[in-house]
């Protein structure tokens, strides 16, 4: 019969009867996402501190002015570090010294800024404006299947209902709000705007002279508003319900109010970077698509059904794997690639990290929810040059993609960022995720550029050790454990599994467009370093003999060779001592949230379910999923939300149910022990 899909999603909406300042909840649709407080609006921005309430977009960025004639720096005004890269010198973006002012403008322009702030303001019987704790009985509900969240409390024994949803395919909040207290002139919506800055909410209340909110168009029943924050513009159009007019009270501050108090207020926020040139959609459209689009989407795509499982861990897990669902598709489906707290508040300035892309958005492809990554692959073409002349400049060929940028792809300073370079492969495993989609002459067209110019960047970045005759990763580079000295680091075990992986993929690339192989790029992968090891064990990198003593936090990213990566070059039981060794030795309070997810991938590609069951349900702070489904790197503040979390638990979920190419095993990332009898449908085997 297959899963009963409504059922299984709508056991997991997310319910409130409390204030809870922890686990606000969030509406959006991958471009836009709104954030809301117990109120279903942002009502009560000075008490959500933890995660702010913020309204954030793929576009809306903001750059600060610099303190210099041209109000702008560039990467050509920093002065380069030079490192010795084997046989020659090369410069990278990595010093502040002498130069703090350029380095640390360029780390924050532009950042993501909060567009705007809809709430409340409701007046209770003495005067006095309602605070957070004169909100009773609360019983909030973000109801999934519909992507609609209902929210009903009382003030003073009244009731009041709000609904506020996402338009699928614009980037526009709306909103009903009905009580009584309507008819009393109690309660009205707030509309106000910040500068933006550079910091979690990407907000700043104090600085109301430096930037303006002027009405550029109006009629009976809209408003248009021209927002200027120094040199970015952005539009705001509101539509609302017969009788409701819009109120300047502020500078950037505004409220729409009644002019018949009839207990009912419906009204839609457009944010646009260009002039809107049409009408918006009707609540009552907007409502119906909004609901067509979520049903469509737990309908399609893939499924997992834990209900008949015994383990009483299980309905844990699903719950994370179905807010995992709905939260990566609000927050990291957009336009281009996400940043790590998505569009629910800012990390490293609202800037997006790309080494972190895969683990945002690869589950997509294996959940049969292949558009939701390609709407933001285009991106990688629109930096296609500025990724070339990174790497024309340090004397490599091909392109090098970047690490922490904007959308415009500059790369920006960091003593790490720079000299990582594990994201390099990202792009042809991306790829080759759409022609196994799509087969055709028109995909290997559309990706030959981005596959050959990657492996060419590849080929020339590694060094040839003429005396071992072999070839290696040298210093300068940061692996993705991000602990390690970048003049000291050599041949990390799992950037060299994941370059030689990208060269075969390559190499199949050039075959199937039937064009002669580069045999360099073959002579590099076969005689590519091995994964360098001591004591049975896999170690960080060749000169890192002490990974288990010294070096055991952050990432145990050797364990991805075999688990994300297929592991052509890892030997299996040096694999399964390593993953021991990690599980006993590591510091887990210092890890991140994607690696419980990598660790299942690699115990259930060696064939140890219960090690990955009990790894992805871990006890540990940076394990932690909030009522709310995000993923909180706890004790870090600066990390509420952490989506590569939630990112990779699908991606382990997938490898877990459909398997990978050659595994014969049903479900091999469960136990056959009578425990999980895990139903599923529609996901699809990882490389």
């Amino acid at each position: 019969m297959g899963i009963n899909r409504y059922d299984l999603v709508k056991r997991h909406n997310v319910i409130l009867e409390k204030a809870d300042i922890e686990n606000p909840l969030s509406v959006g649709n991958g471009e836009i996402a709104f954030t809301a407080d117990i109120t279903g609006m942002q009502t009560f921005i000075d008490d959500y501190k933890s995660i702010p309430l913020c309204t954030m977009s793929q576009w809306g960025f903001h750059t600060t002015p610099a303190q210099n004639d041209k109000g702008y720096y560039t990467l050509e005004d920093l002065n380069l570090k030079y490192y010795d890269a084997f046989d020659r010198k090369v410069g990278y973006v990595t010093s502040a010294e002498n130069q703090e002012n350029v380095f640390n403008w360029l780390r924050s322009n532009p950042h993501r800024i909060n567009l705007g702030n809809i709430g409340l303001n409701i007046i209770l019987d003495d005067g006095t404006k309602a605070e957070l704790k004169d909100i009773f009985e609360i019983h909030q509900v973000l109801d999934l299947w519909n992507g609609i969240l209902i929210s009903d409390f009382k003030v003073e024994k009244v009731p009041v209902h709000v609904e506020t949803f996402c338009h699928p395919y614009e980037d526009m909040i709306n909103f009903s709000v009905e009580s009584e207290l309507l008819k009393q002139n109690k309660i009205y919506i707030e509309v106000k705007f910040p500068y933006g800055a550079a910091n979690i909410s990407g907000s700043d209340w104090d600085r109301n002279d430096r930037h303006d909110t002027n009405v550029v168009d109006y009629g009976r029943d809209f408003v248009e508003l021209l927002r200027t924050v120094d040199e970015d513009v952005y539009f705001v159009k509101i539509e609302y319900s017969k009788g409701v007019y819009l109120n300047r009270i502020g500078e950037n501050h505004f409220a729409l109010k009644q002019k018949e108090y009839n207990g009912r207020i419906e009204f839609s926020c457009l944010f646009s970077k260009q002039k809107p040139l049409k009408c918006l959609h009707s609540f009552s459209e907007s409502k119906r698509m909004c609901k067509e689009y979520w049903n469509s989407f737990w309908r399609g795509g893939g499924a997992i059904d834990f209900s008949k499982c015994e383990d009483k861990r299980a309905f844990e897990l699903e719950r994370r794997v179905i807010l995992s669902q709905y939260l990566t598709a609000i927050q990291c489906s957009g336009s281009m690639p996400p940043q790590e707290t998505g569009l629910t508040c800012n990390s490293w300035y609202g800037k997006f990290h790309l080494e972190m892309h895969w683990w945002h958005a690869v589950h997509f492809a294996l959940w049969g929810r292949m558009p939701l990554l390609s709407r933001s692959i285009w991106w990688y073409r629109s930096i296609f040059n500025v990724s070339r002349d990174i790497a024309r400049k340090q004397g490599y060929k091909g392109v090098r993609w970047p690490k922490m940028v904007g959308p415009d792809g500059r790369d920006s300073p960091s003593p790490i960022g720079p000299l990582l370079v594990w994201q390099q492969p990202h792009l042809i495993y991306y790829s080759e995720l759409f022609f196994r989609e799509n087969p055709t002459e028109e995909t290997l067209d559309m990706f030959k550029d981005i596959v050959i110019n990657t492996a060419d960047f590849i080929a020339s970045f590694v060094a040839y050790d003429r005396k071992n005759d072999r070839y290696i990763l040298a210093p300068p580079l940061i692996p993705a454990q991000e602990n390690h000295d970048p003049n000291v680091t050599l041949n990390p075990v799992f950037e060299l599994e994941y370059f030689s992986f990208a060269l075969e993929i390559a190499v199949k690339w050039i075959e199937r467009l039937g064009l002669n192989v580069n045999q360099e790029w073959n002579e590099i992968r076969f005689k590519l370093a091995n994964l360098p090891s001591k004591d049975g064990v896999y170690i960080s990198h060749e000169k890192c003999i002490n990974t288990y003593e010294k070096f055991n936090f952050d990432h145990p990213s050797m364990l991805a060779a075999l688990g994300m990566l297929p592991g052509r070059k890892v030997d299996k039981e040096t694999m399964r001592r390593t993953l021991h060794r990690v599980l006993k030795e590591w510091k887990f309070e210092e890890m991140w949230g994607w690696d419980f997810p990598m660790m299942a991938m690699t115990a259930t590609r060696l064939g140890e379910p219960e090690t990955a069951i009990n790894i992805l349900l871990m006890d540990s702070p940076k394990n932690t999923y909030m009522v709310n489904g995000h993923n909180n790197q706890i004790p870090n503040k600066e990390l509420p939300v952490y989506l590569p979390g939630n990112g990779g638990l699908l991606a382990a979920m997938a490898l877990m149910t459909a398997g990978w190419d050659g595994n014969s095993q049903s479900t091999p990332g469960f136990p056959k022990n009578g425990m999980w009898n895990v139903e599923w449908e529609g996901l699809k085997a990882m490389i």
